[in-house]
């Protein structure tokens, strides 16, 4: 299994993506405007396109669905501090 190596919260233009994984260098780039359980879908999304670079993306959205409500019903939060 691949490994992530940086998460980077930035703009990221609206029609080309909310995150993008560079599953080359183990890269992810995260719209820095996304709040709450869209954030962390689009987060379990990247980082699961990155561990699983031969997933399509029907398996992908499932799983980061599927992960991303079951943290959420969890209580995880993201908070700055």
């Amino acid at each position: 299994m691949k490994t992530v190596k940086s998460i980077t919260h930035r703009k990221i233009k609206k029609d080309v993506a909310r995150g993008l994984a560079f599953t080359d260098t183990g890269e992810i780039h995260i719209d820095e405007r996304l709040k709450g359980i869209e954030h962390l879908e689009i987060l379990c999304h990247e980082i699961l396109h990155c561990q699983n670079p031969k997933w399509g993306e029907a398996k992908i959205i499932g799983h980061s669905k599927e992960l991303s409500e079951l943290l959420w019903d969890q209580g995880y939060r993201r908070i700055s501090i």
